[in-house]
């Protein structure tokens, strides 16, 4: 919702994955948040700090809200729950983007796990909510890469 906690984790996390894993695909990868109350923030300090226990940088992310243009810019959206799910594709039918709703799905979709349908916000929760958010930011990472690589293989 406010791109400090788990979006700036899943653009820092699948950024490194992607750098390793894909470095000859020239990707966009960025995060936002649904509404606009920490833009200009940089990511909370306990995201930044867990990542950087798990060798991720988060420093350089500065909190933005989702403008109507990322829906033409960006082949996917990928929302962290159901309720930023819904809130990105009423943005997208109100801003007249409705025909690029296909685009957005859960993150959690690319995951191969299968206890969590959405990443949990951390944000209220203790210092493990943290954590709990890379490990299913990494599986979904590394299912998107897969899903990447197969399109490039089509």
């Amino acid at each position: 919702m406010g791109n400090i906690c788990r979006s700036p984790t899943a653009e820092g996390v699948f950024r490194r994955i992607a750098d390793t894993e894909l470095n000859e695909v020239g990707l966009s990868i960025d995060s936002a948040g649904t509404i606009g109350y920490h833009c200009g923030e940089h990511a909370d300090h306990r995201s930044i700090k867990a990542a950087k226990n798990r060798g991720y940088d988060l420093s350089k992310i500065i909190s933005r809200q989702v403008r109507d243009s990322d829906f033409s810019e960006f082949d996917l959206i990928l929302a962290m729950d159901k309720e930023n799910f819904r809130n990105l594709i009423k943005q997208a039918e109100k801003s007249g983007n409705g025909s690029y709703a296909d685009k957005i799905k859960l993150f959690l979709d690319f995951s191969k796990q299968s206890d969590y349908e959405e990443v949990p916000d951390p944000y209220y929760g203790g210092e493990k909510g943290f954590d709990l958010v890379i490990d299913l930011i990494e599986d979904a990472s590394r299912g998107l890469i897969n899903f990447i690589n197969k399109g490039k293989a089509d």
